[in-house]
């Protein structure tokens, strides 16, 4: 799998070239998005599109959701962003547990002596979070609705959300054993917000008329059309879904559907469609924007942007579970 897919993203590379367009970029550690002042030259690639070809980080310290202690704050004071770096720098000193998600924002606020979670995480300390975290002020990566929260699941919704957490109290059998825990797929769209910090990064390969995002997790790659060609037909199901791109104003937009009734994404299903923004703002930034989309699952569409940092970093094999011999274990 590995060979296939670096494969095609060698055979894919392209070589960069600059144009003297000017644009303005747009601020990543503000809720609005206001345009900056200074103007940046746009790197292009041969056909004049933007050019995001590189290795990329989310090593965001930003939680997902505004935690309840910050309510009704889009932002964090400056005093109060220094002493969160002073208490990351403290505790990534000792040998804590990791804290993947927005457990880290929650134990910077917590300022505990070391951090530990209720259920242990073996051998993933503190130590694979030490370096590379990104700061800004924002309260929660969620800026739509304005509370910084994911919205009311529907009736539907909810009824799905059950059914899941039944499964889970169910014997480990091969039948009900999800496909992340077989290092097969991740089980849905491994978009930019979902698990920073941890195998964060992904690496980005343009050609002509296509766009490979490959992501460090599982090492899926995502071959996403840019040349007009329609979705496939509804009856065609997949894990990532059905992506088609298009470029406007120096954005890449990504619209995906055609997802499996069986996917892991917050508890949404099959109707689920994805809008994606990708905007390089500055030569070590992409800024990552998504809009999510399941009428079926909550009672409106919600927003969320992280902001994606270049790394001189390779992206290595992410090997796990090879031939699934660890089945026999988990079993």
């Amino acid at each position: 799998m590995r060979a296939g897919v670096l494969g095609i993203v060698n055979c894919l590379a392209l070589v960069t070239v600059y144009t003297s367009d000017v644009t303005a970029q747009r601020d990543p550690l503000t809720p609005a998005f206001a345009q900056q002042v200074r103007p940046w030259s746009t790197p292009r690639t041969p056909d004049g599109v933007p050019d995001l070809q590189g290795v990329w980080m989310n090593n965001t310290v930003t939680p997902f959701e505004r935690p309840t202690e910050l309510a009704g704050r889009e932002l964090l004071t400056d005093d109060e962003l220094a002493m969160l770096k002073q208490r990351a720098a403290r505790l990534f000193d000792g040998s804590g547990d990791t804290a993947p998600g927005d457990e880290l924002f929650l134990a910077l606020l917590a300022n505990p002596e070391e951090h530990k979670t209720a259920r242990g995480t073996g051998d993933y300390n503190l130590a694979w979070q030490k370096e590379d975290l990104v700061f800004d002020r924002r309260t929660s990566q969620i800026f739509d609705p304005p509370d910084g929260r994911l919205p009311s699941l529907t009736q539907e919704g909810q009824q799905r959300l059950a059914v899941t957490a039944q499964r889970r109290q169910q014997p480990v059998v091969p039948e009900n054993l999800a496909p992340l825990s077989r290092c097969i797929s991740h089980g849905g769209p491994r978009i930019g917000f979902l698990h920073a910090r941890n195998n964060s990064y992904y690496q980005i390969v343009q050609a002509h008329g296509v766009v490979v995002i490959l992501a460090e997790m599982i090492h899926e790659a995502r071959m996403i059309p840019t040349d007009g060609r329609p979705h496939l037909s509804p009856a065609i199901r997949a894990w990532t879904g059905d992506s088609r791109g298009r470029w406007e104003n120096g954005t890449l937009i990504i619209e995906t559907t055609n997802f499996s009734p069986e996917i892991n994404f917050y508890g949404a299903g099959e109707h689920l469609r994805l809008t994606e923004r990708l905007t390089r703002i500055d030569n070590d930034t992409i800024q990552y924007e998504v809009t999510v989309d399941d009428p079926a699952t909550w009672t409106r569409p919600w927003k969320a942007m992280v902001p994606w940092k270049r790394s001189d970093k390779t992206i290595y094999e992410f090997a796990c579970h090879e031939e699934n011999r660890a089945l026999k274990g988990i079993l």
